[in-house]
């Protein structure tokens, strides 16, 4: 994890990588249970016998499920001791060019696009690439948009 005494550090890194965060293993329960949350279960996701006859040959984590690991990437990629509070803000783009096999390990790298001062703190844009472990095609690309406050 890479620590920032005070937000105002994050200013002068625009353009650069931020932060790395920790492995997270992708298993079949961690699919079935975003199925669960959201309704969402195509036969890809949660049924692995009919998945192994499928296009992956396996069952595949939801985009959005992927997507929505990166608030739990971010808490191990970077942090900014003097931060009040942090809220999402939005997205400017996503994609999602490789599945998530299930067991994947995936990681983000942060990479700071823009530092805006707002009142009470700063809008930072960051790109987020997702990896798997043992691939070199990212599985999800991201702008996410955050607002910190002091």
């Amino acid at each position: 994890m890479r620590r920032f005494e005070q937000l105002t550090d994050l200013q002068a890194l625009v353009g650069q990588e931020i932060g790395i965060s920790d492995w997270i293993t992708v298993d079949q329960q961690r699919i079935a249970r975003f199925a669960d949350a959201t309704g969402d279960h195509q036969w890809i996701h949660v049924d692995p016998v009919r998945a192994a006859a499928g296009p992956y040959g396996t069952t595949v984590a939801h985009g959005f499920l992927t997507l929505s690991l990166l608030p739990e990437m971010s808490a191990s990629a970077f942090a900014v001791d003097q931060v009040r509070m942090g809220v999402n803000y939005g997205l400017n783009r996503v994609r999602f060019p490789a599945p998530v096999p299930v067991d994947s390990r995936l990681r983000g790298r942060f990479k700071l696009l823009a530092y805006e001062v707002i009142d009470g703190g700063a809008q930072l844009t960051v790109e987020v690439t997702i990896e798997r472990d043992g691939t070199t095609k990212p599985v999800c690309v991201a702008e996410s948009v955050t607002r910190r406050f002091v």
